[in-house]
């Protein structure tokens, strides 16, 4: 199933038996558990929003979504990755500018915060939640807070945000299948879990995967460099990051995600990834396009004829397969994922890859991967200095 629309190949290194079975341990241990971030990977997970509100706007072609970090990188990348045909989304995750984000028509606004009371959040919407004629849908955990008070005071719709998923492992809950299904997309297209847990590719990819990251973490190769070669999927990538960062970022442990757009990147960072401080694994990422432009002979001159009837697709793949050649001279650790078909399941498929390769990374790093305690440190000095003037 896994390989059916994904080509993963590993990383380049010898099994070792001891943190393999390791692994293999964390990761029965974890798929038996049952907790709540688990059970929205799959398709039996009960989402706490109605078929009657997807319904009710599941035409509006406008939609503004208000959120920070997790509350709105998965809906992105799902927009990013899938490209949904005659929906407009706008996404609000910085504080937002009117002279550079003009939004026209939105008919619905979501906003989500797990807590419901994220500042740039709260700030945004008191900006743009004006319109009356606007209808309004909050996502937020079902207890006192500024969202509720507001969505309460406005009449809107609240849909309850799990208590017990975090906001970078929620895109597969209601915080991202309800943009998701207003995009056209259906939920259990993406929650493959079951499916997914009894494909022996997919759970020895992920166990070797997570066996070799580990090797790497112990040899102080701390930043995982993702070489991506499809622009639409870096918003994937922002939500990876964040997902990596956040969980593992303790005890003076992690993993730097560091993004890396290409081919733009070969023509300025590639010269350090090669010969620079070599404190780097690194993820290759290409997406196969059927439809990519294709240079014609006469727009070529005779030195580059070579270049005639190729699509900038295939020279982007010939980058590619170049690279990891390169790499592989040069010792240089990499894996790479091969996207044949870009659909939900794919994404979906990815989506709970790399959760369950973090999850797993936390337990090996003896690291709670669900929190993220200093984060909370800057957000009540910045509360200490707005009520102190």
């Amino acid at each position: 199933m896994f390989k059916k629309h994904i080509l993963f190949k590993n990383f380049l290194i010898k099994k070792n038996k001891a943190t393999y079975n390791k692994v293999q341990n964390h990761y029965y241990n974890i798929i038996n558990e049952k907790s709540e971030v688990i059970s929205s990977l799959d398709k039996k997970y009960k989402d706490s929003f109605s078929k009657k509100i997807v319904k009710k706007f599941i035409k509006i072609k406008n939609v503004i979504l208000i959120g920070m970090g997790g509350s709105i990188l998965g809906a992105k990348a799902i927009y990013s990755f899938l490209n949904p045909v005659n929906k407009k989304f706008y996404f609000i995750d910085s504080f937002f500018n009117s002279s550079k984000k003009k939004i026209r028509n939105p008919k619905i606004t979501l906003i989500i915060s797990k807590s419901g009371n994220t500042l740039e959040t709260i700030s945004n919407s008191s900006i743009l939640l004006n319109n009356k004629k606007n209808k309004n849908i909050f996502i937020t955990e079902n207890k006192r807070n500024y969202l509720n008070q507001l969505a309460s005071d406005l009449k809107s719709e609240i849909i309850h945000h799990n208590n017990f998923i975090g906001g970078r492992y929620s895109v597969l809950s209601e915080v991202g299948m309800l943009p998701a299904q207003f995009m056209g997309f259906k939920p259990d297209n993406f929650r493959k879990f079951n499916e997914l847990i009894k494909d022996k590719f997919f759970v020895n990819s992920l166990i070797n995967n997570v066996s070799n990251i580990f090797y790497y973490l112990k040899k102080n190769k701390t930043n995982s460099i993702i070489l991506n070669y499809d622009k639409n999927s870096n918003d994937l990538f922002y939500w990876y990051q964040q997902l990596v960062a956040e969980s593992l970022g303790k005890k003076k442990k992690g993993i730097l995600p560091v993004i890396s757009e290409m081919p733009k990147d070969n023509h300025s960072l590639m010269q350090y990834y090669l010969d620079g401080v070599q404190n780097n694994f690194f993820t290759l990422f290409f997406v196969k396009e059927k439809n990519s432009i294709k240079i014609k002979k006469d727009q070529l001159l005779k030195s580059h004829q070579y270049l005639k009837n190729k699509s900038l697709n295939e020279i982007s793949f010939s980058q590619f397969v170049a690279t990891g050649k390169v790499f592989k001279k040069k010792q240089i650790p990499f894996r790479s994922f091969v996207i044949n078909k870009k659909n939900e399941e794919t994404l979906g498929n990815l989506f709970i890859f790399f959760i369950l390769e973090t999850i797993l990374l936390g337990r090996l790093m003896n690291i709670n991967p669900y929190n993220q305690p200093s984060v909370e440190l800057i957000k009540k000095q910045t509360y200490k200095i707005l009520v102190s003037k």
